[in-house]
């Protein structure tokens, strides 16, 4: 089993790790209060909610399937090498909990408060279901052989798409309305934050063992990191830039 070469790398990777924890744990708190303090959830896409709940169920059945289970860890060191470190820590695990249960009182928030006239599309119902059934599909399949390893890579294939397009509803959305307003920047902030950390927290284990394998091994991880920053840059630049809201606390 693989343990660490340098003590200092290793609180680094440590303290990396759950500052991103705590990054991505509180860019949920801005959007909650803002529609709170609002009692409107107006200009806050509801697909991207939709779509978001499924990509952080899926990041959970990862993390929590690599974190917990033996068998998995098993499976995944015959493919990878027995010398090599599990590329999930467990602030993955904690944040993937907060993530579900935060997402969820956010569409809780949906239902009770002013709306206007958005709505859940149709196009975005016929992805959350597509992606369910594939899911429920590939469990069956994994089942006889116990692919364990290939199952939970499958949900995390599932989180990388649903990142990738989670943001898009949002950013057509505030280009539409040419408004930023009823989004929180805060959520963005902090989402930035802990993107670079989750990156960083990965290149200080790859540094220590002095392999690439994590990146690879995990490659949720990583996409999630680079589509998390490529996004909130477009969200900060439409914000500041294109649609600037003088006045907001």
């Amino acid at each position: 089993m693989a343990s660490w070469n340098s003590l200092g790398l290793e609180i680094t990777y440590e303290a990396f790790g759950w500052i991103a924890f705590f990054s991505w744990s509180f860019s949920f708190y801005p959007q909650v209060i803002l529609n709170y303090k609002r009692k409107s959830v107006v200009g806050l896409n509801f697909d991207f909610l939709v779509l978001n709940m499924t990509k952080h169920s899926s990041y959970l059945v990862y993390n929590a399937a690599m974190f917990f289970s033996p068998v998995i860890k098993r499976q995944y060191h015959e493919k990878y090498g027995f010398g090599e470190m599990i590329p999930v820590a467990a602030n993955d695990v904690a944040f993937s909990v907060h993530a579900v249960a935060l997402t969820a009182f956010t569409l809780f928030q949906v239902l009770i408060y002013e709306r206007g006239n958005q709505k859940v599309s149709k196009t975005c119902i016929g992805i959350t279901v597509i992606v369910w059934l594939y899911a429920v599909v590939c469990v069956f399949l994994a089942w006889p052989n116990h692919s364990w390893l290939w199952l939970i890579s499958v949900f995390n294939t599932i989180q990388v798409i649903m990142t990738a397009i989670k943001y898009i509803p949002q950013a057509f959305m505030n280009f539409q309305r040419k408004s930023t307003v009823g989004w929180s920047i805060g959520n963005i902030l902090l989402d930035l934050l802990g993107g670079m950390l989750n990156f960083g927290q990965m290149g200080v284990q790859s540094i220590d063992q002095e392999t690439l394998v994590n990146f690879y091994g995990n490659f949720g991880k990583t996409l999630l990191s680079l589509e998390v920053v490529l996004f909130d840059i477009l969200f900060i630049f439409q914000h500041y830039v294109l649609y600037p809201v003088k006045n907001e606390d």
